[in-house]
Order: structure tokens, then sequence, then C-alpha cells
């Protein structure tokens, strides 16, 4: 079955995503499958700041997200944007914890331009309310911080959101504020946290603050998130602007407590043949820790791994005394240099293709010493003259061997050299008797004439 996507493309679309200046948006996976929104008659509406509230769509409404709609309050009705609709508003009521008895309210319509025009008149008023308040406030007396206020859609009622650190009675409060602004009133009682989540504003660390971008639950942070990670106890860098403990430092917690499991106790002492070390500093997540061989402060401070210091209490434990806390030290195996810019030369074939052998040297034959000589036949065809280039060869060859005897003779001694050259003329002479002899001996091939004349004649 093909899916039609709603923005008629074949990539899905942004249906799935809420508006980016709020930080409880909830990514909405469903929003590309026909018919999801239609299951279900239940939305999700959002009001200023972190406000949310879950409404039955009675009406059967065509809602999509980033509607504005009307919806029940008490009394009147309020304006609120749809953030959710679909199979995830039941998973989503589920996960805050709704109540499954309490009275669901509805939504009324669409917002039409008079409700509109209702709303932004009652939002220009939140801010002069928040500061005529705090006056009131003050003039009677009371412990109680009034951090913001915020106008119901129609204008009939307004909540006033204050920091206490005990409990304050505001009974006397609720009536002058009523007696002055005209309006219902209703107080609700925030954390320091939640006020720097709603004025918002930059972090230590350059980025947006997390209260006022993501974060939705705040969970409590203690100082032994900080201990655990070694950090400094200043008050002036571990509070946010809140005026609490950062959020941040529960992050990554859990990691430093699993880097220090590799990690000895701080208050065992090592012992070696120079003296006994004790613990200065760790540095966690690099499994590094710093001994010293005085209490109080640093003196011969030496570094070395979580896996050696576990090795030399076994060895205290053992009753041996390494000699220092230093592993022995194994000498690397020098690695050959490579030149990278001979691996790029573009002469680095040429030898093989000039035909010479690892040395550099050329073959009798022109390069390979493998390679066949050519054909006497295809030579002769060529027109070389094998003969005579062979001849001339061979008697080179023969004037180079006599050259060298007759140099190694001038060379030697006179006794040598006389007895070399007597020994030398006869064998000369001994071979020409020789060749005499063989030619005499020959025999005779021709043939012999023979004699017809009379033995008289002869005579």
């Amino acid at each position: 079955m093909d899916y039609k996507l709603k923005n008629g493309s074949g990539k899905l679309c942004c249906k799935g995503c809420s508006r980016q200046n709020n930080k409880l948006n909830t990514y909405d996976w469903l929003a590309d499958i026909p018919g999801s929104s239609d299951e279900h008659d239940l939305v999700e509406v959002q009001f200023k700041n972190t406000r949310k509230g879950y409404f039955r769509n009675s009406n059967g409404l065509k809602l999509d997200k980033g509607d504005i709609v009307a919806v029940e309050s008490t009394p009147g009705h309020d304006i609120g944007t749809v953030t959710l609709t679909g199979r995830l508003v039941p998973l989503q009521m589920k996960k805050i914890g709704f109540k499954p008895n309490t009275e669901i309210k509805r939504v009324y319509r669409k917002a039409k331009p008079v409700d509109m025009e209702k709303y932004e008149e009652a939002k220009a008023k939140e801010h002069d309310t928040m500061i005529r308040s705090r006056q009131i406030a003050s003039n009677l007396s009371l412990d109680m911080k009034i951090g913001d206020v915020e106008y119901q859609g129609d204008g009939n009622k307004a909540i006033f959101y204050y920091i206490a650190d005990e409990r304050v009675d505001f009974r006397q409060l609720i009536k002058v504020l009523a007696e002055t602004f005209r309006v219902r009133i209703e107080m609700k009682q925030i954390g320091a946290r939640q006020e720097a989540g709603r004025i918002g504003g930059i972090g230590p660390c350059g980025r947006e603050l997390c209260c006022a971008t993501w974060m939705t639950n705040f969970v409590s942070v203690s100082t032994s998130a900080a201990r655990l990670q070694d950090i400094s106890l200043n008050p002036q860098k571990l509070a946010g602007q809140c005026a609490k403990l950062k959020c941040c430092m529960n992050y990554e917690v859990d990691c430093y407590v699993e880097a220090q499991k590799r990690l000895p106790s701080r208050e065992i002492e090592l012992e070696t043949k120079d003296g006994t070390f004790y613990f200065f500093k760790a540095d966690i997540l690099s499994n590094q820790i710093s001994y010293s061989t005085d209490k109080n402060f640093a003196a011969n401070l030496v570094t070395i791994s979580g896996k050696r210091a576990f090795e030399v209490i076994n060895l205290n434990r053992r009753g041996i005394k390494p000699d220092s806390l230093h592993e022995s030290e194994k000498k690397p195996e020098p690695q050959k240099p490579i030149d990278l810019l001979e691996q790029e030369s573009l002469t680095r074939f040429d030898k093989r293709k000039n035909g010479g052998d690892k040395n550099g040297r050329r073959n009798e034959n022109g390069g390979n010493r493998n390679k066949p000589e050519k054909n006497r036949n295809e030579r002769v065809a060529k027109g070389d003259n094998i003969n005579r280039n062979e001849g001339s060869d061979r008697n080179e060859h023969r004037k180079k061997v006599e050259n060298r005897d007759r140099n190694e003779i001038v060379n030697r001694p006179n006794s040598e050299s006389t007895n070399n050259n007597q020994n030398v003329s006869r064998n000369e002479n001994g071979n020409r008797n020789e060749n005499r002899n063989r030619r005499r001996k020959r025999p005779n091939n021709k043939p012999q004439q023979r004699n017809d004349k009379p033995e008289s004649e002869k005579e």
C-alpha cells in the first residue's frame, strides 16, 4: 500500500515537528501515517511558558499541530496552541501521570479574530501587573518574590507565580490584588530553577540555559556530585543563574563513578625501597594517579597508572617492595624510516624498465637474464652480418686475454720473467716441432702414379 504524505512529496513532512522556541515540544513520529490523528479525540494544548493541558475534541474539529484554539476554563475560556494529536496523546498523558478519573475539559473552537484581540490585550497587561504586585507584597511585609504573571485568554483570571523559602500566608495579598486588578486571582509556587527556565538566559558554557530549552524535570543536585568529579567546592563557580547548584553537574556523575572503580583507594600507601608514597591527586578519566612522599604537600611527585598502582599494592601485601613506582621500561625497537617521497617518485620503476637487476647492473642480454637471444634466422632476415660480428668479437676477446697475460709477465720479478720467457720459447719450439712431425706422418691422399716404363728406363 502506497501512503500519500500530507505535503504531497515523496519524503517525510515537517508535521512531526513543533515550534522551535518551545522546550516542551514532543516530536510526533506518527504524523505521516494517514488517519493517525483521527483515531483519538484527545489533543495536547500548550499555553504560555511551560503550562500544558489535555482536552477532548468533542466537536470533531480537524486539528493539526500549530492550530490556535479556544478551550474550556474556569471561568470562561483560554487560548492555547495545539502541540500534539493522535495516538501519542494517551501515551504522553500516561507518561506525566495523568489520573484516569480526572475530568477532561473540551475544545470549543478554533480561535477567531475577536478571541485573538482579547488575548493580546490581556497579555499586554502582564508586565505592569507583575511590577505592581511586587510592590503590594513588599508593603505587606511578605517574604516572597513574584516572578511572573499569566493572564487567561479572555482576561477574567490571572495566575501569579511566586518564590518563597518558607510557607507564606498570602490571604491578605489575594484580597488586595483582586480589588486592584478586578480579576480572579490564583497563586502558584515555583522553584528557583523553574523561574530561571521561565526567564531564560545564557549559561557559563556560552549556550542557552538547559532549563529554558529542553529540561522539564528538575532533579536535586548535591555537593557529592562535585566531590565525585574532583571539582573544587567553590560556591561561586558551582552555582548557576538560579543561585542553586548547576544541573549539568549531574550529567557526568555516572561516568566518573564507573571510572573510579578502576582506581585504588586514596587511603592506601605505596611502599618502595626509596620510601613511602601517599596519595596526592588523581585524573579519574585518564586513569592516572599522582603520589607524593609527603602527606601535606607535593614532594617528589610520581604519576603512575591505576594498573601499576594495583600491582604495587599486591606486591606490598606479599611483603615485596619494588625498586620504584615506575614500571621497568622496555626499549621499543626502532622503526625503519619510511621515505614517503621515494614511494611517490616518478622514476621508481626505471630500473626494471631499463633491464637492470637489484644492484642496478645491466645483464649481457640487454637487461633481463632470462630473456632469450633473437633467432639467427630473424637476424639474417634483417641483414645482420652474423659471422663477421661474431668473428670480430672473438678476435677482441683473444686480444684482451693476450694483453692480460703480458701484463702479468711484465709485473713479475726478473727471475720469474726470464724463466717464463724460456719456458714460453721452449713451448713454442716444441709446438713447432710437433706440428712438423704431424705433417710428415700425415698420409698422402693423392693417387699414386703408375710407372709403366720398363725397368731399364727407370734406371
